[in-house]
């Protein structure tokens, strides 16, 4: 595939998590084959691959406003949690309506 076919999502993706869905593939999907190779639990390889999801699913909505997008990507990123994500989300959207 060239380099300008590679879809918006996948280009969006860290390094490390390109070389984990190589590895999921190779492993024909196995969660346990995984596990075993990078030397941790099924539970974490699961939230690991959950992770991965939202951050795909993050790069293919299409929120138009910057400050959403980044407060989603610190969640995802668990470097903020949720509920903190949404509280904050949800008070900017606040001061957005008063303010028009």
């Amino acid at each position: 595939m060239a380099i300008e076919m590679i879809p918006e999502w996948l280009a969006n993706l860290e390094e490390e998590d390109v070389a984990f869905i190589k590895r999921f593939l190779l492993a024909s999907g196995s969660l346990k084959e995984i596990a075993a190779q990078y030397g941790v639990s099924y539970p974490t390889v699961r939230l690991r691959l959950d992770r991965l999801i939202q951050k795909i699913k993050m790069s293919e909505s299409t929120e138009s406003d910057p400050y959403i997008a980044m407060v989603k990507h610190l969640a995802v990123d668990d470097r903020l949690d949720f509920d903190t994500a949404k509280l904050l989300i949800n008070e900017y959207k606040k001061t957005r309506k008063e303010g028009q």
